[in-house]
């Protein structure tokens, strides 16, 4: 779904200097007063929906929650800077992905080009009706992917690739990186020990798992338009560094209103899974692992992409469940 790219993209992004950033209006001062109100009563009931940065204190032991964005942005920099205590504290670090699981997730694609693109049976083109095709061929191009690699993607791998605005793409791939990847870096440099909270293929999984029918309904939910797709990068942004994470995702849920290729009862139903698969589940499976490292370590920072914090299902209702003490860092 959109929002399953964008937790690759706004929750994976990117970095090339400050001029390179996405700039230009703000989503959120486009939509209308309805809008503003659903926005607003739902924000309104998720728990924990603003702040970046948690305590958690159980039987002495302490954990430092920091909700990450995967792309670098200058004003990441003081977010970091009120990181120095707690990474100079910690004896482990908890993460999505540690770079040892990264070189083995990026040496499966390159021995298994199957784990990424469509190496038998139909392409997209011909899997896709004309005009959607010629959409996305234009999308692809303003982000400088050549559609022939476009046809060959699976689509839920297509749909990740231009969820991504093209003012964010050149710095993607410029490589540098976002707020997790800076305290791993941090805590390699104090001799740290790093730890995943999962397996790295498990996002894979998820996506892989999905019939091939919904993962083409995602690619779909892809082709917002252009401009207003900027739009919603920057309110994105501007709604994380304002700490503001359930206005950030909930934001994305009234962005569908703008999707021309699906019906919102359609678009609703496949958020709402990719919800559950991409952050729910998973958080429910982090918690025995933040548990158990918890039992041989005394100070822990656990960094995960910031909308795994808000919700029912969010790590922090989920661990003040198991009796941490939740406490917002200002």
């Amino acid at each position: 779904m959109f929002f399953r790219s964008v937790a690759t993209a706004v929750f994976t992004f990117l970095g090339v200097p400050a001029v390179a950033l996405c700039v230009g209006d703000n989503y959120l001062n486009q939509i209308t007063t309805e809008q503003h109100q659903r926005l607003e009563a739902a924000v309104g009931e998720i728990p924990f929906a603003e702040g970046l940065i948690w305590d958690a204190n159980k039987d002495g032991k302490h954990l430092k929650i920091v909700g990450t964005m995967h792309i670098y942005d200058p004003r990441l920099d003081a977010l970091f800077g009120r990181l120095d205590d707690a990474i100079a504290d910690a004896d482990l670090v908890l993460v999505e992905a540690t770079p040892e699981d990264q070189a083995a997730l990026q040496q499966l694609m390159a021995t298994d080009p199957g784990q990424l693109f469509l190496t038998e049976g139909p392409t997209l083109p011909e899997m896709l009706d004309e005009e959607t095709w010629k959409l996305l061929s234009a999308a692809a191009a303003e982000r400088n992917v050549p559609g022939f690699m476009l046809a060959k993607m699976q689509p839920w791998y297509a749909s990740m690739v231009l969820a991504i605005p093209p003012c964010a793409m050149n710095d993607m791939m410029a490589g540098k990186r976002g707020l997790d990847h800076m305290i791993m870096d941090a805590a390699t440099n104090e001799g740290i020990p790093l730890q995943a909270l999962e397996d790295f293929n498990t996002l894979f999984s998820i996506f892989q798992e999905e019939p091939l029918e919904e993962q083409l309904e995602v690619l779909r939910m892809s082709l917002m338009m252009p401009d207003i797709q900027q739009q919603v990068f920057v309110a994105m942004l501007d709604r994380y560094f304002a700490e503001d994470v359930g206005t950030l995702w909930q934001m994305s849920r009234i962005a569908m209103d703008d999707l021309p290729t699906l019906d919102s009862q359609t678009a609703t139903e496949l958020f709402d899974e990719t919800q559950n698969a991409m952050l729910d589940e998973r958080n429910r499976n982090w918690i025995p692992v933040i548990t158990q490292a918890s039992r041989t370590h005394d100070n822990i920072i656990v960094a995960s992409g910031a909308a795994h914090l808000i919700g029912e299902n969010g790590i922090l209702s989920l661990l003040q469940n198991e009796g941490w003490t939740i406490t917002r860092d200002d």
